[in-house]
Protein backbone atom coordinates (compact mmCIF):
# COMPACT_ATOMS: atom_id res chain seq x y z
CA UNK A 1 0.00 0.00 0.00
CA UNK A 2 1.36 3.66 -0.83
CA UNK A 3 1.61 5.33 1.97
CA UNK A 4 0.94 9.44 1.50
CA UNK A 5 0.96 12.31 3.60
CA UNK A 6 -2.10 14.53 4.39
CA UNK A 7 -1.41 17.54 1.72
CA UNK A 8 -0.99 14.44 -1.19
CA UNK A 9 -4.27 13.23 0.02
CA UNK A 10 -5.71 16.75 -0.37
CA UNK A 11 -4.61 17.56 -3.61
CA UNK A 12 -5.25 13.57 -4.76
CA UNK A 13 -8.85 14.52 -3.55
CA UNK A 14 -9.16 17.51 -5.82
CA UNK A 15 -7.50 15.92 -8.78
CA UNK A 16 -9.84 13.13 -8.52
CA UNK A 17 -13.05 15.49 -8.13
CA UNK A 18 -11.79 17.32 -11.30
CA UNK A 19 -11.80 14.04 -13.37
CA UNK A 20 -14.75 12.52 -12.28
CA UNK A 21 -16.67 15.96 -13.65
CA UNK A 22 -14.36 16.01 -16.78
CA UNK A 23 -15.27 12.41 -17.67
CA UNK A 24 -18.35 13.15 -16.45
CA UNK A 25 -19.03 15.56 -19.33
CA UNK A 26 -17.35 13.41 -21.59
CA UNK A 27 -19.71 10.60 -21.16
CA UNK A 28 -22.87 12.19 -20.13
CA UNK A 29 -22.33 15.22 -22.71
CA UNK A 30 -22.85 13.23 -26.08
CA UNK A 31 -25.61 11.29 -24.92
CA UNK A 32 -27.66 13.94 -23.56
CA UNK A 33 -26.57 17.07 -25.36
CA UNK A 34 -26.86 15.29 -28.97
CA UNK A 35 -31.08 15.03 -28.16
CA UNK A 36 -31.21 18.55 -27.25
CA UNK A 37 -29.33 20.34 -30.25
CA UNK A 38 -31.02 18.02 -32.63
CA UNK A 39 -34.62 19.75 -31.37
CA UNK A 40 -32.92 23.04 -31.34
CA UNK A 41 -32.08 22.21 -35.32
CA UNK A 42 -35.55 21.65 -35.70
CA UNK A 43 -36.71 24.24 -34.07
CA UNK A 44 -34.53 26.61 -35.64
CA UNK A 45 -35.66 25.31 -39.27
CA UNK A 46 -39.24 25.41 -38.03
CA UNK A 47 -38.99 29.28 -37.42
CA UNK A 48 -37.01 29.97 -40.68
CA UNK A 49 -40.04 28.00 -42.64
CA UNK A 50 -42.04 30.45 -41.35
CA UNK A 51 -40.54 33.35 -41.88
CA UNK A 52 -39.87 32.38 -45.41
CA UNK A 53 -43.98 31.76 -45.81
CA UNK A 54 -44.44 34.80 -43.83
CA UNK A 55 -42.07 37.36 -45.16
CA UNK A 56 -44.03 40.24 -43.14
CA UNK A 57 -43.79 38.63 -39.30
CA UNK A 58 -40.15 39.86 -38.68
CA UNK A 59 -41.82 43.54 -38.87
CA UNK A 60 -44.10 42.13 -35.57
CA UNK A 61 -41.26 40.33 -33.91
CA UNK A 62 -38.03 42.08 -34.43
CA UNK A 63 -34.84 40.86 -32.99
CA UNK A 64 -34.69 41.74 -28.95
CA UNK A 65 -30.92 42.65 -29.27
CA UNK A 66 -27.57 42.57 -31.06
CA UNK A 67 -26.85 39.21 -30.42
CA UNK A 68 -30.21 38.02 -31.40
CA UNK A 69 -29.87 39.83 -34.27
CA UNK A 70 -26.99 38.03 -35.33
CA UNK A 71 -27.57 34.62 -34.43
CA UNK A 72 -31.04 35.13 -36.49
CA UNK A 73 -29.05 35.69 -39.56
CA UNK A 74 -26.63 32.97 -39.21
CA UNK A 75 -30.19 30.90 -38.92
CA UNK A 76 -30.95 32.33 -41.90
CA UNK A 77 -28.00 32.10 -44.11
CA UNK A 78 -27.97 28.27 -42.65
CA UNK A 79 -31.17 27.21 -43.43
CA UNK A 80 -32.03 26.18 -47.41
CA UNK A 81 -35.55 26.48 -49.09
CA UNK A 82 -37.86 25.46 -51.54
CA UNK A 83 -41.03 24.72 -52.91
CA UNK A 84 -42.68 21.29 -55.08
CA UNK A 85 -45.90 22.41 -56.77
CA UNK A 86 -47.29 20.72 -59.51
CA UNK A 87 -44.46 18.70 -59.84
CA UNK A 88 -42.07 21.34 -59.75
CA UNK A 89 -39.27 22.88 -57.75
CA UNK A 90 -39.11 25.53 -57.50
CA UNK A 91 -36.00 27.77 -55.49
CA UNK A 92 -36.08 31.42 -55.51
CA UNK A 93 -32.22 31.84 -54.58
CA UNK A 94 -31.15 28.47 -56.10
CA UNK A 95 -30.91 26.36 -52.88
CA UNK A 96 -32.07 23.31 -54.29
CA UNK A 97 -30.08 19.97 -52.68
CA UNK A 98 -28.37 16.95 -54.74
CA UNK A 99 -31.14 14.82 -56.56
CA UNK A 100 -31.12 11.68 -54.86
CA UNK A 101 -31.70 14.14 -51.57
CA UNK A 102 -34.53 15.82 -53.45
CA UNK A 103 -35.92 12.23 -54.73
CA UNK A 104 -36.63 11.59 -50.87
CA UNK A 105 -37.81 14.75 -49.93
CA UNK A 106 -40.25 14.25 -52.53
CA UNK A 107 -41.18 11.30 -51.79
CA UNK A 108 -41.66 11.81 -47.99
CA UNK A 109 -43.65 14.87 -48.79
CA UNK A 110 -46.25 13.35 -51.51
CA UNK A 111 -46.77 10.61 -48.33
CA UNK A 112 -47.02 13.04 -45.51
CA UNK A 113 -50.45 13.46 -44.15
CA UNK A 114 -50.24 15.78 -41.71
CA UNK A 115 -49.43 19.78 -42.40
CA UNK A 116 -45.98 20.08 -40.86
CA UNK A 117 -44.13 16.85 -40.05
CA UNK A 118 -39.99 16.68 -39.46
CA UNK A 119 -37.10 14.10 -41.30
CA UNK A 120 -33.80 13.43 -41.53
CA UNK A 121 -31.42 11.77 -43.71
CA UNK A 122 -27.62 10.65 -44.40
CA UNK A 123 -25.99 11.93 -47.24
CA UNK A 124 -22.38 11.54 -48.28
CA UNK A 125 -21.48 10.98 -44.64
CA UNK A 126 -23.61 14.11 -43.57
CA UNK A 127 -27.21 14.49 -42.07
CA UNK A 128 -29.67 16.75 -43.49
CA UNK A 129 -32.88 17.56 -41.09
CA UNK A 130 -35.74 18.80 -42.76
CA UNK A 131 -39.06 19.90 -42.04
CA UNK A 132 -42.07 19.80 -44.53
CA UNK A 133 -45.04 22.28 -44.74
CA UNK A 134 -48.31 21.88 -46.54
CA UNK A 135 -49.98 24.58 -48.78
CA UNK A 136 -52.71 25.00 -51.04
CA UNK A 137 -52.13 26.95 -53.96
CA UNK A 138 -55.12 27.34 -56.57
CA UNK A 139 -56.73 24.40 -55.26
CA UNK A 140 -53.76 21.84 -55.80
CA UNK A 141 -51.36 21.48 -52.85
CA UNK A 142 -48.09 21.61 -52.57
CA UNK A 143 -45.34 21.78 -50.10
CA UNK A 144 -42.58 24.10 -48.52
CA UNK A 145 -39.16 21.69 -47.43
CA UNK A 146 -36.68 23.74 -45.04
CA UNK A 147 -33.76 22.25 -44.60
CA UNK A 148 -30.18 22.39 -42.39
CA UNK A 149 -27.08 20.52 -42.64
CA UNK A 150 -25.62 18.91 -39.56
CA UNK A 151 -22.92 21.68 -39.79
CA UNK A 152 -24.78 24.44 -37.38
CA UNK A 153 -25.42 21.56 -34.95
CA UNK A 154 -22.10 20.38 -35.37
CA UNK A 155 -21.06 24.41 -34.40
CA UNK A 156 -23.03 24.79 -31.80
CA UNK A 157 -21.47 21.57 -30.34
CA UNK A 158 -18.15 23.28 -30.71
CA UNK A 159 -19.34 25.88 -29.19
CA UNK A 160 -20.39 24.18 -26.09
CA UNK A 161 -17.27 22.05 -26.26
CA UNK A 162 -15.49 25.49 -26.42
CA UNK A 163 -17.21 26.97 -23.38
CA UNK A 164 -17.20 23.63 -21.27
CA UNK A 165 -13.62 23.55 -21.58
CA UNK A 166 -13.15 27.22 -20.05
CA UNK A 167 -15.44 26.70 -17.32
CA UNK A 168 -13.59 23.57 -16.97
CA UNK A 169 -10.17 25.15 -16.97
CA UNK A 170 -11.39 28.24 -14.66
CA UNK A 171 -12.64 25.71 -11.88
CA UNK A 172 -9.94 23.48 -11.76
CA UNK A 173 -7.46 27.10 -11.58
CA UNK A 174 -9.66 27.89 -8.80
CA UNK A 175 -9.82 24.85 -7.20
CA UNK A 176 -6.44 25.07 -5.95
CA UNK A 177 -7.12 28.24 -3.94
CA UNK A 178 -9.50 26.13 -1.57
CA UNK A 179 -7.35 22.86 -1.45
CA UNK A 180 -4.55 25.50 -0.21
CA UNK A 181 -6.39 26.45 2.21
CA UNK A 182 -8.34 23.10 2.78
CA UNK A 183 -4.45 21.99 3.33
CA UNK A 184 -3.23 24.71 5.25
CA UNK A 185 -6.59 24.65 7.77
CA UNK A 186 -6.27 20.66 8.57
CA UNK A 187 -2.00 20.57 8.64
CA UNK A 188 -1.77 23.63 11.40
CA UNK A 189 -4.08 22.02 14.35
CA UNK A 190 -2.90 18.18 13.48
CA UNK A 191 0.58 20.20 13.67
CA UNK A 192 0.12 21.53 16.92
CA UNK A 193 -1.72 18.16 18.13
CA UNK A 194 1.20 16.03 16.63
CA UNK A 195 3.87 18.17 18.64
CA UNK A 196 1.55 17.60 22.11
CA UNK A 197 1.57 14.23 21.78
CA UNK A 198 5.54 14.27 20.88
CA UNK A 199 5.22 16.14 24.58
CA UNK A 200 3.56 13.59 25.66
CA UNK A 201 5.52 10.71 24.43
CA UNK A 202 8.96 12.27 26.08
CA UNK A 203 6.66 12.08 29.57
CA UNK A 204 6.02 16.11 29.37
CA UNK A 205 2.34 16.00 29.90
CA UNK A 206 2.31 19.31 32.62
CA UNK A 207 1.15 22.06 30.04
CA UNK A 208 -2.73 21.90 29.57
CA UNK A 209 -4.22 22.33 25.86
CA UNK A 210 -6.69 23.37 24.11
CA UNK A 211 -7.59 24.62 20.92
CA UNK A 212 -10.17 27.46 19.64
CA UNK A 213 -11.39 27.28 16.71
CA UNK A 214 -13.61 24.65 14.26
CA UNK A 215 -15.68 22.56 16.12
CA UNK A 216 -14.80 19.19 15.41
CA UNK A 217 -10.97 20.25 16.57
CA UNK A 218 -12.17 21.88 19.47
CA UNK A 219 -13.96 18.62 20.32
CA UNK A 220 -10.88 16.78 19.36
CA UNK A 221 -8.54 18.84 21.55
CA UNK A 222 -10.71 18.64 24.44
CA UNK A 223 -10.14 14.69 23.99
CA UNK A 224 -6.26 15.18 23.87
CA UNK A 225 -6.66 17.49 26.93
CA UNK A 226 -8.97 14.42 29.15
CA UNK A 227 -6.64 12.17 27.49
CA UNK A 228 -3.34 14.27 29.28
CA UNK A 229 -5.57 15.10 32.59
CA UNK A 230 -5.97 10.80 32.72
CA UNK A 231 -1.98 10.63 32.12
CA UNK A 232 -1.47 13.43 34.95
CA UNK A 233 -3.86 11.18 37.33
CA UNK A 234 -2.26 8.04 36.39
CA UNK A 235 1.71 9.39 36.79
CA UNK A 236 0.28 11.04 40.35
CA UNK A 237 -1.16 7.84 41.24
CA UNK A 238 1.78 6.16 40.29
CA UNK A 239 4.10 8.08 42.25
CA UNK A 240 1.58 8.11 45.37
CA UNK A 241 1.77 4.33 44.94
CA UNK A 242 5.38 3.90 44.89
CA UNK A 243 5.71 6.22 47.95
CA UNK A 244 3.19 4.70 49.85
CA UNK A 245 4.21 0.99 48.97
CA UNK A 246 8.18 2.01 49.72
CA UNK A 247 7.02 3.72 53.24
CA UNK A 248 5.05 0.71 54.21
CA UNK A 249 7.49 -2.02 52.64
CA UNK A 250 10.08 -0.11 54.12
CA UNK A 251 8.99 -0.31 57.73
CA UNK A 252 8.65 -4.04 58.22
CA UNK A 253 12.09 -4.11 56.43
CA UNK A 254 13.68 -2.47 58.63
CA UNK A 255 12.17 -4.24 61.68
CA UNK A 256 12.86 -7.37 60.29
CA UNK A 257 16.93 -6.56 59.67
CA UNK A 258 17.45 -4.70 62.94
CA UNK A 259 15.66 -7.86 64.68
CA UNK A 260 17.37 -9.87 62.88
CA UNK A 261 20.60 -7.99 63.14
CA UNK A 262 19.96 -8.19 66.69
CA UNK A 263 19.55 -11.99 66.86
CA UNK A 264 22.86 -12.54 65.08
CA UNK A 265 24.57 -10.60 67.57
CA UNK A 266 23.46 -12.68 70.30
CA UNK A 267 20.97 -9.61 71.69
CA UNK A 268 17.20 -10.26 72.19
CA UNK A 269 15.23 -6.55 72.04
CA UNK A 270 12.58 -8.58 73.40
CA UNK A 271 13.85 -10.55 75.62
CA UNK A 272 13.72 -13.98 74.78
CA UNK A 273 14.62 -15.27 71.18
CA UNK A 274 10.82 -16.77 71.29
CA UNK A 275 9.10 -13.14 71.53
CA UNK A 276 11.75 -11.54 69.25
CA UNK A 277 11.05 -13.94 66.48
CA UNK A 278 7.25 -13.40 67.07
CA UNK A 279 8.23 -9.63 65.99
CA UNK A 280 9.94 -10.62 63.03
CA UNK A 281 6.83 -13.28 61.63
CA UNK A 282 4.56 -10.10 62.26
CA UNK A 283 6.20 -7.87 60.23
CA UNK A 284 6.57 -10.25 57.69
CA UNK A 285 2.88 -11.41 57.48
CA UNK A 286 2.34 -7.49 57.40
CA UNK A 287 4.75 -7.06 54.24
CA UNK A 288 3.16 -10.27 52.96
CA UNK A 289 -0.42 -8.94 53.52
CA UNK A 290 1.12 -5.32 51.36
CA UNK A 291 2.19 -7.47 48.85
CA UNK A 292 -1.05 -9.48 48.35
CA UNK A 293 -3.37 -6.53 48.26
CA UNK A 294 -1.34 -5.06 45.59
CA UNK A 295 -0.66 -7.85 43.30
CA UNK A 296 -4.58 -8.13 43.79
CA UNK A 297 -5.45 -4.55 42.75
CA UNK A 298 -3.46 -5.15 39.77
CA UNK A 299 -5.32 -8.79 38.76
CA UNK A 300 -8.81 -6.79 39.09
CA UNK A 301 -7.85 -3.69 36.91
CA UNK A 302 -6.95 -6.13 34.26
CA UNK A 303 -10.11 -8.26 34.89
CA UNK A 304 -11.99 -5.16 33.34
CA UNK A 305 -11.98 -6.34 30.02
CA UNK A 306 -12.64 -10.46 30.74
CA UNK A 307 -15.62 -11.94 31.44
CA UNK A 308 -16.20 -13.90 35.16
CA UNK A 309 -19.19 -16.28 35.85
CA UNK A 310 -21.71 -15.35 38.07
CA UNK A 311 -23.04 -18.05 41.01
CA UNK A 312 -25.54 -17.73 43.94
CA UNK A 313 -24.25 -16.44 46.45
CA UNK A 314 -26.12 -16.72 49.96
CA UNK A 315 -24.70 -13.74 52.53
CA UNK A 316 -24.73 -15.36 55.29
CA UNK A 317 -22.28 -18.09 54.12
CA UNK A 318 -19.74 -15.53 53.59
CA UNK A 319 -20.77 -13.34 56.64
CA UNK A 320 -20.47 -15.42 59.42
CA UNK A 321 -17.19 -16.65 57.75
CA UNK A 322 -15.54 -13.20 57.95
CA UNK A 323 -16.79 -12.87 61.38
CA UNK A 324 -14.83 -16.16 62.36
CA UNK A 325 -12.23 -14.99 60.97
CA UNK A 326 -11.85 -11.25 62.74
CA UNK A 327 -13.58 -11.67 65.72
CA UNK A 328 -10.10 -12.77 67.31
CA UNK A 329 -8.59 -9.98 66.38
CA UNK A 330 -10.49 -7.39 68.95
CA UNK A 331 -13.11 -9.75 71.25
CA UNK A 332 -14.11 -6.80 72.59
CA UNK A 333 -16.54 -5.87 69.19
CA UNK A 334 -19.54 -7.59 68.29
CA UNK A 335 -20.75 -8.69 64.95
CA UNK A 336 -24.44 -8.34 64.20
CA UNK A 337 -25.11 -10.03 60.67
CA UNK A 338 -28.64 -9.06 58.98
CA UNK A 339 -30.48 -10.43 55.95
CA UNK A 340 -28.25 -14.00 56.12
CA UNK A 341 -30.68 -15.60 54.13
CA UNK A 342 -29.85 -13.36 51.34
CA UNK A 343 -29.14 -14.31 47.84
CA UNK A 344 -27.68 -12.70 45.01
CA UNK A 345 -25.30 -13.40 41.86
CA UNK A 346 -21.79 -12.54 41.91
CA UNK A 347 -18.25 -13.94 41.94
CA UNK A 348 -18.00 -15.38 44.84
CA UNK A 349 -13.94 -15.00 45.56
CA UNK A 350 -14.18 -11.35 44.41
CA UNK A 351 -17.48 -10.87 46.70
CA UNK A 352 -15.92 -11.97 49.46
CA UNK A 353 -12.72 -9.82 49.31
CA UNK A 354 -14.58 -7.01 49.03
CA UNK A 355 -16.58 -7.88 52.22
CA UNK A 356 -13.60 -8.42 53.75
CA UNK A 357 -12.10 -5.80 53.51
CA UNK A 358 -15.16 -3.56 54.34
CA UNK A 359 -15.06 -5.31 57.48
CA UNK A 360 -10.96 -4.77 57.85
CA UNK A 361 -11.48 -1.26 57.39
CA UNK A 362 -14.57 -1.03 59.82
CA UNK A 363 -12.68 -3.43 62.66
CA UNK A 364 -9.93 -0.51 62.50
CA UNK A 365 -12.48 2.37 63.95
CA UNK A 366 -15.09 0.79 65.84
CA UNK A 367 -15.80 0.95 69.35
CA UNK A 368 -17.42 -2.02 70.27
CA UNK A 369 -20.18 -2.93 67.36
CA UNK A 370 -20.38 -3.57 63.06
CA UNK A 371 -23.05 -4.54 61.06
CA UNK A 372 -22.85 -6.41 57.98
CA UNK A 373 -26.01 -6.27 56.32
CA UNK A 374 -27.81 -7.70 53.04
CA UNK A 375 -30.91 -5.51 52.00
CA UNK A 376 -33.03 -6.91 48.32
CA UNK A 377 -35.01 -4.22 46.49
CA UNK A 378 -36.96 -4.28 43.21
CA UNK A 379 -34.58 -3.19 40.97
CA UNK A 380 -31.22 -4.14 43.03
CA UNK A 381 -28.88 -5.41 46.07
CA UNK A 382 -27.10 -4.10 48.64
CA UNK A 383 -24.30 -5.32 50.60
CA UNK A 384 -23.20 -2.84 53.89
CA UNK A 385 -20.75 -2.75 56.63
CA UNK A 386 -21.26 -0.42 59.59
CA UNK A 387 -19.37 0.53 62.80
CA UNK A 388 -20.06 2.57 65.51
CA UNK A 389 -16.74 4.47 65.74
CA UNK A 390 -15.74 8.02 64.44
CA UNK A 391 -16.93 9.58 61.41
CA UNK A 392 -15.06 10.55 58.49
CA UNK A 393 -14.06 14.08 57.79
CA UNK A 394 -16.56 15.73 55.15
CA UNK A 395 -13.13 16.47 53.09
CA UNK A 396 -12.23 13.21 53.20
CA UNK A 397 -15.84 11.59 51.96
CA UNK A 398 -15.44 12.12 48.08
CA UNK A 399 -12.15 10.37 47.92
CA UNK A 400 -12.04 7.24 50.01
CA UNK A 401 -12.52 4.95 47.54
CA UNK A 402 -9.45 6.18 45.52
CA UNK A 403 -6.75 4.51 44.55
CA UNK A 404 -3.85 4.64 46.90
CA UNK A 405 -5.53 7.14 49.74
CA UNK A 406 -4.56 6.97 52.92
CA UNK A 407 -7.36 8.27 55.48
CA UNK A 408 -7.22 8.86 59.28
CA UNK A 409 -5.60 5.49 60.56
CA UNK A 410 -5.04 4.12 57.34
CA UNK A 411 -2.37 1.38 56.83
CA UNK A 412 -1.79 1.53 52.81
CA UNK A 413 -5.21 2.57 51.47
CA UNK A 414 -5.95 -0.22 49.09
CA UNK A 415 -8.64 -2.07 50.12
CA UNK A 416 -11.59 0.54 49.86
CA UNK A 417 -10.11 0.94 46.04
CA UNK A 418 -10.06 -2.92 45.92
CA UNK A 419 -13.95 -2.80 47.26
CA UNK A 420 -14.80 0.03 44.24
CA UNK A 421 -12.98 -2.43 41.83
CA UNK A 422 -14.81 -5.26 42.17
CA UNK A 423 -18.66 -3.43 42.56
CA UNK A 424 -18.17 -1.86 39.26
CA UNK A 425 -16.76 -5.40 37.78
CA UNK A 426 -20.50 -6.25 39.12
CA UNK A 427 -21.72 -3.27 37.62
CA UNK A 428 -22.75 -1.80 40.69
CA UNK A 429 -21.16 1.15 42.51
CA UNK A 430 -19.78 2.01 46.51
CA UNK A 431 -20.79 4.65 48.62
CA UNK A 432 -19.87 6.10 52.54
CA UNK A 433 -21.92 7.78 54.71
CA UNK A 434 -21.99 9.34 57.99
CA UNK A 435 -24.56 7.70 60.47
CA UNK A 436 -26.19 8.50 64.11
CA UNK A 437 -24.32 5.45 64.88
CA UNK A 438 -20.67 5.91 63.33
CA UNK A 439 -20.07 5.14 59.21
CA UNK A 440 -21.87 3.13 56.71
CA UNK A 441 -20.49 1.21 53.69
CA UNK A 442 -22.69 0.40 51.02
CA UNK A 443 -22.00 -1.59 47.88
CA UNK A 444 -25.10 -1.81 45.56
CA UNK A 445 -25.38 -4.00 42.63
CA UNK A 446 -28.19 -4.12 39.67
CA UNK A 447 -30.40 -7.19 40.44
CA UNK A 448 -30.96 -7.94 36.76
CA UNK A 449 -27.66 -7.62 35.59
CA UNK A 450 -26.77 -11.19 38.06
CA UNK A 451 -29.75 -12.94 36.86
CA UNK A 452 -29.85 -12.33 33.35
CA UNK A 453 -26.04 -14.15 33.72
CA UNK A 454 -27.36 -17.00 35.46
CA UNK A 455 -29.86 -17.76 32.89
CA UNK A 456 -27.85 -17.27 30.08
CA UNK A 457 -25.67 -20.13 31.79
CA UNK A 458 -28.56 -22.56 33.27
CA UNK A 459 -30.02 -22.09 29.21
CA UNK A 460 -26.62 -22.79 27.64
CA UNK A 461 -25.73 -26.13 30.32
CA UNK A 462 -29.03 -27.45 29.07
CA UNK A 463 -28.35 -27.19 25.01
Amino acid sequence: MIKINLTQRIWLAFITLIVLVALSIIIIYPISIKGTLTEETYRIIEQEQTRYIYPLIEFFNPPQDELDFIEQREAERSVGHFRIFNSLVESPEGNVPPVEVLQEMAQNAFSQTSDRARYELNYSGATLFYVVSKFNKYGDEGYTISYMWDTYRDQMVNRLWERLLYILLLTSTLSLLPAMWLKHYLRQPLIVLGNRLEQIADRNWKESFKWEGDEDFQKLSNQFERMRQNLVRYDNAQKTFIQHASHELKTPIMVIKSYAQSVKDGILPKQNLENTMDVIVEEANRMERRVIDMLYFTKLDSLKEEKFEHTEIIFGSIAFRIEERFRVQREEVQFIIEGAEKKFFGDQEQIEVMIENLVENALRYAKNKIWMRAEEYNDRFEISVENNGEIIPDQDLPQIFNPFYKGNKGKFGLGLAIVKQIAELHQGFPKVENTDVGVKFTVTFPKEQGQKKKQRKDKKSQN
